[in-house]
């Protein structure tokens, strides 16, 4: 940053600004096309807008000029601050020369007390909530960890995805099981929501097929205190569960697998169904076709086909059998591009509709030549 720059920020924040907007990419490739400020009682949001999305991140007042010097040397070309009286400007030339005006603001700018967050996220800031605090994403008074506001956006997204399910499903008491649950994170925070935020009779199971990790996933939840939570060791496949189920979540289940946990699912006519599928592989050494070669020809087209051909036609068959499907993005934990998440609720779909989303899948199959897993184990092959 250049000294004619630093002079140009340290008069811009020598007032409380508002709000502020970093414009004008000097290069099409740059990755974010836009960043806004807006001010915090104890710092600022930044939210950064690439061409589809939008991130966001916390900055504290004294990073600010450091913060946004680093923006307009290396990636923006402007830069407009409002204060409730000023209004503020900062543009760099082609020759990189620093021009700075300032002058009153021809309408007050709004102090803004609290943050719309609060009104976006379901998992609230000011609140120790144990799993968040264990995984590093809150500190212990509560607040979102800086370097962490990325992954508590996507922690977010998925509880709303739930939230949404079981709106939709009016049920006050929900039995839960969640397959391949690993080291369940969000499996804890799942329980969290529903049963301190939503105030619902929950009672949910964790299953994986590490014995060590739900030894420790156990002692968890006696921790927590979280005493409608276990944890068993067991394989998805072939699993009873004792009790009647009305949500299954299956996380990263690895290929089958996630088959497998659809069709329990579907068995045990369970009224929500939420699924991130991971490692789609069995499609893709089945794809072969006479009229659509160039689908098999590069083996990065047909790797990604063959999972999109997988979800597709999970989620035909999750409509076949009775359940009004959605198939979203979803960013999730490990940010991998394996994003797409299959939400999946029991609701009156008619008869012809489920023919319809049936021979939809046989057609795909046939052009193909695949066989899948979900389509043998429902007996519609």
């Amino acid at each position: 940053m250049t000294e004619q720059l630093q002079e140009a920020l340290q008069k811009v924040f020598g007032e409380e600004i508002q709000r502020l907007v970093c414009s004008n990419p000097r290069v099409k490739e740059n990755q974010y096309k836009k960043i806004t400020a807006q001010r915090l009682p104890d710092g600022y949001q930044i939210e950064k807008f690439t061409q589809k999305q939008a991130f966001h991140e916390k900055i504290s007042c004294e990073d600010m000029v450091e913060y946004f010097g680093a923006l307009l040397t290396e990636d923006f070309g402007q830069l407009n601050a409002w204060s409730q009286t000023m209004e503020h400007s900062i543009r760099i030339s082609k020759k990189g020369k620093v021009l700075y005006q300032s002058q009153k603001s021809s309408q007050p700018i709004k102090i803004v007390v609290g943050h719309n967050r609060e009104k976006q996220y379901l998992l609230k800031e000011g609140t120790a909530i144990l799993p968040l605090v264990d995984m590093g994403v809150f500190t212990r008074e509560g607040k979102v960890v800086r370097s962490m506001y990325d992954k508590f956006r996507q922690i977010n997204k998925f509880v709303e995805f739930i939230d949404e399910a079981v709106d939709k499903s009016g049920l006050k008491k929900i039995n839960i099981i969640d397959f391949g649950c690993g080291k369940s994170y969000l499996t804890f925070v799942v329980y969290y929501y529903l049963v301190y935020v939503k105030k619902l009779d929950v009672t949910m199971t964790g299953l994986d097929l590490k014995a060590e990790v739900i030894q420790k996933c156990n002692a968890t939840a006696v921790k927590y205190g979280y005493d409608r939570l276990h944890f068993e060791v067991g394989d998805i496949h072939g699993y009873e569960s004792e009790m009647p189920v009305d949500m299954v979540i299956s996380l990263h289940a690895c290929d089958q697998a996630t088959d497998f946990a659809l069709y329990n699912a579907i068995r045990w006519n369970a009224k929500m169904i939420i699924s991130v599928p991971c490692c789609q592989h069995e499609l893709c050494g089945q794809l072969e076709s006479e009229e659509l070669a160039i689908m098999q020809r590069y083996g990065i087209i047909k790797e990604r086909s063959a999972a999109l051909m997988t979800d597709a036609i999970r989620g035909n068959l999750l409509e076949a059998c009775g359940y009004k499907t959605q198939i979203m993005e979803f960013v999730d934990l490990s940010h991998t591009p394996k994003n797409l998440l299959i939400r999946a609720v029991k609701a009156n779909i008619t008869e012809k509709h489920k023919k319809e989303m049936l021979e939809e899948v046989r057609a795909l199959c046939s052009c193909f030549h695949l066989n899948p897993t979900l389509l043998r184990l429902l007996g519609m092959d």
